[in-house]
C-alpha cells in the first residue's frame, strides 16, 4: 500500500520530490487489489480503447477519493482514524469478491460486449473511489510528515492520482487487445471472466481477513 513508499520518498518540497509524486501514484496503481478490480471490469469490455477508458475512470474516481479526503484531512491537521482505515480496507474486499461474483455469474451466460456509457462509467468511477478512500489515510499521513505546506501536500496528492490514472489506463489499454481477441470465442470469453472473478473473490476474501483481523484486535 501507500505507506510502503515513505522509506523511498524523502520528499522535501522540491520539484522533483513533487514529480515523484507520479512515479508513485503509477506504481501505486501496480497493487494487486487494484489490478484485480480492473482485470474484472475490463473482462467485462475487452478492447483497447475500452480498456483504456475503464482504467482511466478508475483513476479518476481513486484520484478524486484521495484528494478529497487529503484536502479535508489537511485541513484538520488530522490523521485517517485507524479503524476507520480498516473500515476502507473491508469496504475494498468486500467490493472484490462483488466483482468477482458477479463476473462469474454472467459468465454461465452468453457473453455480451458492451460500449462504455454513463451508467457503465459509473462502475470504474466507484470502484476506483472506494480504492482510493482506502489509501487516502496513508497518503495524507506520508505527505503532512514530508512536505511542510497545504499547497505542496496537495499538489503531491493530485500528482500521485495523476500518475494512478495514466498508469492504470496504459496497463488496462494494453491488455484490451489481448483481452478482445479472446472474447472472440464465447468459451474463452467465459473462461476469462471465470478466471478473473475467481481471482477477485479470492484476493477480497484475503484483503477482508487482514483488514477484520486488524479492526477486531
Amino acid at each position: 500500500m501507500i505507506a510502503s513508499f515513505a522509506t523511498l520518498a524523502p520528499v522535501t518540497g522540491s520539484f522533483v520530490g513533487l514529480l515523484l509524486g507520479v512515479a508513485m501514484g503509477a506504481r501505486h496503481a501496480l497493487d494487486p487489489d487494484h489490478l484485480a478490480a480492473v482485470s474484472v471490469l475490463s473482462a467485462d469490455a475487452p478492447g483497447p480503447r475500452r480498456g483504456a477508458l475503464l482504467g482511466a475512470l478508475w483513476g479518476v474516481g481513486h484520484a478524486a477519493a484521495l484528494l478529497g479526503t487529503g484536502v479535508v484531512l489537511s485541513a484538520l491537521a488530522a490523521d485517517l482514524p485507524a479503524a476507520l482505515a480498516d473500515a476502507f480496507e473491508l469496504a475494498v474486499a468486500a467490493m472484490l469478491m462483488v466483482l468477482g461474483g458477479r463476473a462469474m455469474y454472467r459468465a454461465r451466460r452468453a457473453p455480451h460486449v458492451h460500449v462504455v456509457g454513463h451508467r457503465r462509467a459509473m462502475r470504474p468511477l466507484i470502484v476506483g473511489a472506494v480504492h482510493g478512500l482506502a489509501g487516502s489515510g496513508a497518503l495524507t499521513a506520508l505527505v503532512m510528515t514530508r512536505l511542510p505546506s497545504t499547497a505542496e501536500r496537495l499538489s503531491f496528492m493530485l500528482l500521485f492520482g495523476l500518475g494512478s490514472v495514466a498508469a492504470m489506463s496504459a496497463i488496462s489499454g494494453a491488455a484490451g487487445w489481448p483481452l478482445a481477441r479472446l472474447a472472440r470465442s464465447p468459451r474463452a470469453s467465459r473462461f476469462l471472466s471465470v478466471i478473473a472473478g475467481t481471482m477477485s473473490v479470492a484476493l477480497g476474501i484475503g484483503w477482508a481477513w487482514i483488514a477484520a483481523r486488524r479492526l477486531f484486535e
